[in-house]
């Protein structure tokens, strides 16, 4: 079959890897170059454990009381816009302790099919620094640190029985070379990380080198349809005629969602990211700091990159200084020996999250396209699922059994 897929994140890579791989003849089109969306600036974790969704009571709670506060770990950006408003109304009626229940099982499924497809990838020569040192939740606080035994308890019901808590001086003698502020951490020996750089250089080179076809500085703009199936993708470039149509376009399929006809609520989440040379913190291991809501990923050599945030915003809005600096200062708190000045905003990264109303991804086909499948809304999940989403396309294309039960994530369950 002939195949476009509209996204060249890691997403559409991945989908575009499976589906040259069974054969067919594959199409990315992408708004941009392709070479800095939220596949470059991400922490670059590979994370069966994170089981949660971003639709969970506490979320709500905080969503609310730091709306007016820019430098928050999640600020919801008020302005009068419907679509923000559906998908915060719906956001809110899927933040339930049920629905946190519920999404636990399949985050985990189709992460553990992510992560072992990334170690394919690695196993067969693709160089993209993956390794598997594990993932450190660090908490400052009583509450942070009950929560954190609730959360390996509930870990290890869902089989990832390598999860620990580690005391305060466990946690030093994890990474002896920093003087650190907390009273311990959760260890997820199950996770892993790479250098999302390198992963999407490698990635793209090596499709590249098989045929795939890259359309790059060419946006999809619409669809001709009739009797539910696209006929004709409308590009900047022009039209063209497809078999199959993949829409992986990140923060940007809503819009287009709704050209094809379909509902898809979906918000943009911006996040930032500081990636540093010479960086003052020698640390081994990548971790979380749960009470900033920041991710810290040792690179390569001395490099440490330094992400969060998320900022419910629009495309438009101006990125926002303040909000690295309250990643910094999170840091800071958490390590008092680190000292790295406010970067000027050319040395930020920033890039948006697809956010889904409930916190799980949108994949599968739709009641309104026979031909399209979608594969979008991973929110911060986006790399860590990327290489299981692209299987799962591929699966849903061959009319084969997937890997996972899709239902949880079907593109339709908001009408």
């Amino acid at each position: 079959m002939n195949i476009a897929i509209i996204g060249g994140g890691i997403i559409g890579l991945s989908s575009a890897h499976y589906l040259q791989q069974d054969g067919h003849q594959v199409t990315v089109f992408d708004a941009g170059d392709g070479l800095d969306n939220c596949s470059y600036g991400n922490a670059g974790y590979i994370c069966p454990s994170h089981f949660i969704p971003l639709a969970t009571p506490g979320n709500v709670k905080n969503g609310i009381r730091w709306m007016w506060n820019s430098r928050s770990p999640f600020y919801v950006e008020p302005r009068l816009d419907w679509d923000l408003i559906k998908w915060g109304l719906l956001f809110i009626r899927s933040a339930t302790s049920k629905h946190v229940r519920n999404a636990a099982a399949p985050l985990r499924d189709i992460s553990l099919i992510s992560q072992q497809a990334y170690i394919d990838w690695h196993e067969s020569g693709l160089d993209f620094g993956y390794q598997h040192r594990g993932l450190l939740e660090i908490v400052q606080t009583p509450a942070g640190e009950h929560h954190a035994h609730e959360t390996v308890d509930r870990a290890i019901s869902l089989g990832l029985v390598d999860t620990e808590w580690l005391n305060k001086d466990q946690l030093n003698a994890m990474e002896p070379g920093v003087r650190m502020q907390a009273r311990g951490a959760i260890l997820f020996h199950c996770d892993g990380h790479c250098h999302p750089n390198h992963l999407m250089q490698a990635l793209r080179k090596q499709l590249m080198d098989r045929g795939v076809n890259f359309r790059w500085n060419d946006a999809a703009i619409g669809v001709v349809s009739a009797n539910k199936r696209i006929h004709t993708l409308r590009t900047q470039s022009g039209s063209h005629a497809f078999d199959q149509v993949v829409l992986a376009a990140g923060s940007w399929s809503g819009s287009l969602a709704k050209s094809m006809g379909l509902s898809l609520p979906l918000m943009p989440g911006r996040g930032y990211s500081v990636t540093v040379e010479n960086n003052p913190l020698q640390l081994k291991h990548p971790s979380i700091l749960v009470e900033g809501r920041v991710a810290l990923t040792p690179l390569n050599g001395n490099t440490m990159r330094f992400g969060g945030t998320m900022e419910i915003t629009s495309h438009q809005t101006p990125p926002r200084l303040s909000r690295v600096q309250g990643v910094l200062e999170a840091v800071k708190r958490f390590y008092p020996d680190f000292e790295v000045p406010i970067p000027t905003m050319d040395k930020v990264w920033y890039g948006y999250r697809p956010c889904s109303a409930d916190g799980l991804p949108y994949i599968g086909k739709t009641r309104q396209q026979e031909n399209l499948v979608v594969a979008t809304g991973h929110a911060m999940l986006g790399l860590s699922l990327g290489a299981g989403t692209g299987k799962l396309v591929a699966q849903i294309i061959a009319n084969q059994p997937t890997d996972m039960d899709i239902r949880p994530f079907d593109p339709d369950r908001f009408g």
